[in-house]
Parts: structure tokens; sequence; C-alpha cells
């Protein structure tokens, strides 16, 4: 057993079983949540110098910093960390949804990177859309608002996600990932990762959503209302939901989204 920065006992992974991540969740009921911290992140980068697009991009990336920060808070209180690592990318064949305006400030970000990474990652979305043309037609017809198997129809049809190197088994665009990248975790062994589709062992904090949600859809309303710039589409660009290889292959083909 060792310790962390505060004394508490963090256990590591060979020496936790289910029942002992079970008892660490558990004390996560006296984990005070501020979700005022997303919308003042918000606020601080919406009012920052630049285009409305950069602004907003700002907010996206940065709410999702303050997402991971949230989880690291977590792990704090807890006193046990993740297992996940570089090169652990079992997670990376899951379905991930995401809304057109989340969509459209991941592709800003793409659009922002320096010029020969951004060309590499358009490259490997090129060759990633011809390689797996027929899986993704597959995928994205799945049904994931009604059908209560759609997770583990899209996991068994093994498409990795148009942004993971599959050399690396790294992601090309960490730093402006989706949501649910940053809050799909497993505290056990790793190996429960690979030999299950959908392991039960693992744990989503999936509602740190609505902060983040609440502070990036506030965030476009009032750039909507106050500049009603060409790129946003508000409110129809929250509400609209898709798979991110979908609205990614739109941006390869349409050069836009």
């Amino acid at each position: 057993m060792k310790r962390d920065l505060t004394g508490r006992l963090v256990i590591r992974m060979r020496d936790r079983s289910l029942q002992e991540v079970k008892d660490r969740l558990a004390t996560l009921v006296s984990y005070e949540l501020n979700e005022d911290d997303f919308y003042d992140v918000a606020d601080k980068h919406l009012n920052e110098r630049g285009t409305v697009e950069n602004r907003l991009s700002e907010v996206y990336q940065n709410t999702l910093a303050e997402v991971s920060q949230k989880m690291n808070e977590m792990d704090n209180h807890m006193g046990m960390t993740p297992n996940c690592q570089l090169g652990c990318a079992f997670c990376c064949y899951f379905p991930i949804i995401v809304n057109r305006l989340e969509a459209k400030m991941l592709v800003h970000s793409i659009e922002q990177m320096e010029e020969s990474r951004r060309e590499d990652l358009k490259n490997h979305l090129t060759n990633y859309f011809k390689k797996y043309s027929s899986t993704i037609e597959t995928c994205t017809s799945i049904d994931y608002e009604n059908d209560p198997d759609a997770k583990l129809k899209y996991k068994r049809e093994n498409l990795p996600c148009p942004l993971l190197d599959e050399e690396k088994q790294a992601c090309k665009a960490y730093e402006a990932r989706p949501l649910p990248c940053r809050t799909y975790v497993n505290y056990m062994d790793p190996k429960i990762c690979a030999e299950n589709h959908v392991p039960e062992e693992a744990v989503s904090f999936e509602f740190l959503y609505d902060g983040y949600m609440g502070a990036l859809n506030e965030a476009a309303q009032a750039v909507y209302e106050e500049e009603d710039p060409d790129f946003l589409d508000y409110p129809s660009d929250v509400y609209q939901y898709d798979y991110l290889p979908a609205f990614l292959k739109e941006w390869m083909q349409e050069g836009r989204l």
C-alpha cells in the first residue's frame, strides 16, 4: 500500500477487488461537486480577445479540462486512481455520441492545430473512412436512442474511434477529445476491458455532462444572441446528436459542419 500527497491510502491495481472499488466509489456521497466552476471557466474564456469561433472553442476545450479536473478531485477523494494508461485503448472502440456543437468545436480545434499535425490527422481520417467504410455504415445505423444493446452491438464491430492512432494506441486530438473519453475509467485490472466488450467493472462519471454542457450551451446562446456568427446554428446545434464518425465524415466530405 502507499499514500498520496494528502496522506490518504491509495490502493494499487493488484490490491483492488470489485468490492473495494465499490466501497471507494461509495465515499463520493460526501464529495461536493460545484457545477458553477464550469460556468466560471466558460465566462472567463468567452470574454477573452479573439474571433467568436476561437473563443467558443476555448470554452469547449477548457470546460472539458474542468471535467478532467473534477475527475482528479474525485480520485483524490476516493484515494484511488484509474489504471487506464497510454497504450490501453480498449475504450476507444465504444460509440461516442456528441451533439453538432461539440463536433464543430472539435473540428475547429483540429483546424487550429500546427499545420503538420493537422494535415497528418486529416490524412489519417481519409484513410480511416476508406478502410472502415462498410463498418462505419453498420455502426452508425445502430439506433443508440432506442436499442438497449446499441453499445454492445457497436463494440462487437471493433470499429476504432476515428481519432485513434491504431499503431501508437493514442488519441490524435487528445486535448480536444470529447467528454465520454474522459469520464469512462477502470479502477481494476485493464485485462477486464480486454476480455469483455462492455465490462461491468468499468465506471462512467457521465453525470459531469450536465455541468459541462450547461456551461457550453449558455456560452453558445450568448454568442448567438450577441453576435449571430455564421458557423453557429443555435439551438439546433445543441440538440442534434449523432455518432462522432458520422460528424467527422461529414466534415471531411463537405469541408465544414
